[in-house]
């Protein structure tokens, strides 16, 4: 049973991912700073299931000092990380002009040093073993921008740039590296917007409507699985054709 290392698992698509891999018997550790009572569910059922399991690990990922250890503790845990999806981050909004610049910093913080140092003490081990996984979550904001979140963009475009990157970098040791870049899906980023707002969007989309955290659920379980040994370096948009 592979061990798979989720960040952010405690709510939308993270717990989403979280739920679905488990389903699919694999062996999960949920990262967050708290347990949300959606995750105590999703371990309930799991354990009545009895096929995967699911582990919650408390951790704040700003405290980026504090990542080598984590890992470490992992690791002698529960053993090898095969996968590794760096799902956690915010979707803080602002005007450039007058975001606080300490905003600024915890955003670019968040969402682009935690996951890269994160993948570099957790790729480590995967080059030892000869396989792994990984998964960044970009966002469909890398490349077709979107007023009020400009600092949120660039942090998505940094994991894009990331993953292609890392893919050249651990491929040959049998690792795959790839992105996956939703939508507007039903999380953070769209509960500040209006109905109409909403419904404006879903219009835009080649299939009139806002795909669902399951959607990115399924891809990362076909990232993890056989049908995505040959893809890595790649970016999966998941926008029902927003940006088609």
């Amino acid at each position: 049973m592979h061990n798979i290392l989720v960040t952010g698992g405690s709510r939308g698509i993270g717990l989403a991912i979280s739920r679905r891999l488990v389903t699919a018997g694999y062996h999960v550790i949920a990262v967050a700073r708290r347990e949300s009572d959606e995750l105590k569910n999703a371990t309930e059922e799991a354990v009545r299931q009895g096929r995967g399991v699911l582990h919650f690990k408390p951790f704040d990922l700003s405290d980026v000092d504090a990542i080598p250890s984590f890992v470490k503790e992992l690791r002698d845990e529960f053993g090898a990380i095969y996968g590794l999806v760096n799902n956690a981050g915010v979707g803080t909004e602002g005007l450039l002009a007058t975001m606080h610049n300490s905003e600024i910093e915890a955003l670019l913080r968040l969402n682009v040093l935690s996951p890269v140092i994160l993948t570099k003490y957790v790729v480590r081990h995967m080059m030892a073993d000869g396989a792994g996984r990984i998964i960044n979550m970009s966002s469909i904001i890398a490349s077709t921008g979107y007023n009020g979140l400009s600092v949120y963009g660039a942090t998505k475009a940094a994991a894009t740039g990331f993953t292609r990157s890392l893919a050249r970098e651990v491929g040959k040791l049998g690792i795959t590296v790839n992105a996956i870049a939703p939508g507007f899906i039903d999380t953070e980023l769209t509960q500040n917007l209006a109905d109409d707002q909403r419904k404006r969007i879903a219009s835009r989309s080649a299939l009139r409507r806002l795909p669902e955290s399951d959607d990115v659920a399924r891809m990362v379980e076909y990232l993890l699985g056989d049908g995505g040994r040959n893809v890595t370096g790649s970016v999966m948009t998941i926008d029902a054709g927003n940006t088609a």
